[in-house]
């Protein structure tokens, strides 16, 4: 797992420790609890806030699945993901631009929603209905708090959506929505950086299908859904543009759809 790369090192080595510790000790610990264990290091040993969606993909996700995580009740559902049945493959392409919160962007932006949701009257902004959202948007203070908002409400959305068409067996058809995930984090939550957003659009470019930024933004990588005998071509589309900006070279890498697991974001 390259670190600092936006894939969850991070979480993926508090997993490990963690699956380790309880093994030494013999522990009876469920596999269901673990994640809120890995999240109290980064929380009250590490002090950056965040949330379990990471470690639940580390320690939860099963084979040949998404993972379809609720945080606040902490259920899960294993989605199929069938990329091998549909001719597909996901290219992980890590753009190289280090992967930073240590300037407190990560933090900013969670205290920008738990304020909007505030203002709001809602827990939290996963309870404001996509229906009606420019009514709701026009009930905050400016534009900055409003664009924040609006990421959340319709990116929670397009899982919803995304989850549906993986149900229905239409994996082909996620890739627009993967599309809008990543405008929608470039323009409205603001943590893309030029090396991500590059990767994106050179890989539609070539013909990948979606493609994304994953992790917590400013850096990392993108993942692209492509047609399984195109990956190689659409890598070296993005390499090639790369090459163009004067960038630091992009490592890639095809996803298998086996053994491995596929969180949704």
């Amino acid at each position: 797992m390259p670190l600092g790369a936006g894939l969850s090192s991070s979480a993926a080595l508090e997993a490990a420790v963690l699956a380790a510790l309880v093994d030494l000790g013999g522990l009876d610990l469920p596999a269901a609890q673990q994640p809120r264990l890995a999240q109290r290091a980064e929380n009250q040993y590490v002090g950056a806030p965040t949330g379990i969606m990471d470690q639940s993909a580390v320690i939860r996700c099963r084979a040949g699945h998404a993972l379809f995580l609720d945080c606040r009740t902490e259920r899960v559902e294993h989605i199929p993901f069938d990329l091998d049945g549909a001719g597909l493959a996901v290219l992980v392409i890590d753009s190289r631009a280090p992967h930073r919160h240590a300037d407190g962007e990560y933090a900013a932006r969670r205290a920008s929603c738990e304020k909007a949701a505030g203002l709001l009257g809602v827990p939290a902004l996963r309870d404001v209905p996509s229906a009606g959202l420019d009514e709701t948007l026009a009930r905050l203070p400016d534009e900055e708090t409003r664009r924040r908002v609006r990421h959340v409400v319709t990116e929670d959305q397009r899982v919803l959506d995304t989850v549906a068409l993986l149900r229905a067996g239409q994996v082909r058809r996620i890739g627009p929505l993967l599309t809008a995930s990543h405008a929608s984090m470039r323009d409205d939550f603001a943590i893309t950086v030029p090396e991500v957003d590059l990767a994106v659009e050179a890989a539609l470019a070539a013909g990948a299908l979606g493609a994304r930024m994953t992790g917590g933004g400013f850096g990392g990588c993108v993942l692209a859904l492509v047609e399984a005998d195109q990956s190689d071509r659409v890598g070296a589309a993005v390499t090639a543009a790369y090459a163009d900006h004067a960038f630091t070279a992009p490592t890639l890498t095809t996803a298998t759809p086996a053994p491995g697991a596929t969180r949704l974001d």
